[in-house]
């Protein structure tokens, strides 16, 4: 009985995890292209680890695949760092070498988060939901 409820979480939590990455997909792309904010190398390099996760993720819920983790995990952890190291720059660096411009600038605040501080959070609860997903199976 007690397994079977273990189960039943699995789909949910796939769902919240993928619900997190569009919501984080459709706010960087409404930033780049709704404000005309120009992204910097780093937050392309957490977009790549992004976008692939909303349909990962959501072909898994609907289908109930908690071994979706092999493939999800990887991206949400690489792409966490990255942001963690973005939001390490803007806190002690004035300038960093990468891209047209500084990845150490903040173009935007949300709650008095920038953008790399939202990217992390939003990789640390993917990364979150897809483990306790997995774990429910395991």
């Amino acid at each position: 009985m007690a397994d079977a409820r273990r189960r039943d979480l699995t789909r949910p939590l796939l769902a919240a995890a993928t619900v997190v990455a569009a919501v984080a997909t459709a706010g960087s792309l409404y930033l780049s292209l709704g404000l005309g904010l120009t992204p910097c190398r780093l937050c392309w390099y957490q977009r790549i680890c992004m976008y692939p996760l909303v349909v990962g993720l959501g072909v898994a819920a609907l289908e109930d695949r908690p071994g979706v983790a092999r493939t999800a995990l990887p991206l949400s952890v690489l792409g966490g760092g990255i942001a963690a190291y973005h939001s390490w720059l803007q806190i002690t660096q004035t300038a960093c070498g990468l891209g047209a411009f500084s990845c150490a600038q903040v173009q935007y605040r949300v709650a008095g988060l920038t953008i790399p501080n939202l990217a992390l959070t939003a990789f640390v609860l993917v990364t979150a939901l897809v483990a306790a997903a997995y774990a429910t199976r395991s």
